[in-house]
């Protein structure tokens, strides 16, 4: 069943932590929630789990209201499954036991199987505290998993975990996860990590969600600049709209660097590559702040005089005791109008 979101808006006190945000968690998929700490991710994860209540807006599961301002079952109450970020075993008890924990009477011997499809077969009788932090979260997994809950919400599930561990056990998870048909919501603040394991993703900042769509999607067509830095790796330049083409702080960028038409304002967020700019001799240029070897290309960092900093890579031949001025390759360059 989907998971959708209708209308939510939350606060704490005065602070504002969601503004009216909608969407759809399609049934059978991994959805991300995506952003920096404090941009609301958390507080939704909270409100569909029934850790808050909603305020404003409602949760709904398939065709039945899950909570709404008037109606917010406790967490135990609800068709929902949690992972949190420390795994949040309880430390008296097995693995077994913790598996089985939130299972009928009748179902408890499954505990085991359960254990056996998240790679801890025969570990039951451990404890917890005799287990790495990757194994702890795969037993905080299979516990979630075992009721066969129609949603599992995950709070940075892989956060604690070191980073190849964590490429291995997301991976892994993604394949279990499928499998089980399980609708998922996930937080995370990791780009790598929403494109590793994500179906969709929604992108937040400041309490709303600024694009959501598939990382395909959000790779070649991002809504903002912001989003195609995250997930493209490339950088933000200030431009304004020139007589000849476009100003920026490292020389004048002809049109025909554009992705697409130019928006209609006069100054411009430029979204470009490091491998897609060219540094040009140019006495007027930008200085030489550092060139770093990379085997067949140096990244290069140059800085104008306004301060303002790009970073190059190329394979030509680049003098730190010269300036340069920048140019970008035909066909490189997204404009977003400036807010």
């Amino acid at each position: 069943m989907s998971l959708e979101f209708r209308h939510i808006a939350h606060a704490y006190g005065e602070v504002r932590a969601l503004e009216d945000i909608s969407f759809t968690a399609p049934a059978g998929e991994i959805t991300c929630l995506l952003g920096a700490s404090g941009c609301g991710k958390s507080t939704l994860l909270g409100l569909a789990a029934g850790l808050l209540r909603v305020q404003q807006g409602e949760v709904t599961l398939g065709d039945e209201v899950l909570a709404d301002a008037q109606r917010s079952p406790p967490p135990e109450a609800r068709p929902v499954g949690l992972v949190f970020q420390d795994g949040a075993l309880f430390p008296h008890m097995t693995l077994a036991a913790n598996v089985a924990f939130g299972l009928p009477k009748a179902r408890r011997g499954e505990a085991d199987s359960w254990l056996a499809k998240v790679g801890l077969a025969g570990m039951g009788a451990r404890y917890p505290h005799e287990l790495s932090g990757g194994q702890q979260q795969r037993a905080a997994l299979a516990r979630a998993m075992a009721p066969e809950p129609r949603v599992l919400l995950m709070d940075e599930p892989f956060a604690s975990v070191d980073i190849v561990l964590r490429r291995k056990l997301r991976r892994e998870c993604r394949i279990l996860l499928r499998e089980a048909g399980a609708t998922v919501v996930l937080v995370t603040h990791d780009p790598a990590e929403a494109l590793d394991i994500a179906d969709r993703i929604a992108v937040m900042e400041g309490g709303r969600i600024i694009q959501f769509g598939t990382p395909q999607e959000l790779h070649h067509a991002p809504a903002t600049a912001s989003v195609g830095a995250i997930f493209s790796g490339a950088q933000i330049i200030s431009g304004t709209r020139g007589a000849e083409g476009l100003d920026t702080p490292f020389g004048l960028w002809p049109l025909e660097s554009l992705i697409g038409a130019l928006p209609d304002a006069p100054a411009f967020d430029l979204l470009v590559q490091a491998d897609g700019l060219v540094p040009v001799a140019d006495g007027r240029g930008c200085s030489v702040r550092d060139v770093h070897p990379m085997g067949p290309r140096d990244r290069v960092l140059l800085q104008g005089a306004d301060g303002a900093a790009i970073t190059v890579e190329t394979a030509l031949p680049v003098d730190p005791d010269k300036t340069y001025s920048v140019l970008p390759d035909p066909n490189s360059v997204r404009a977003f109008a400036r807010s």
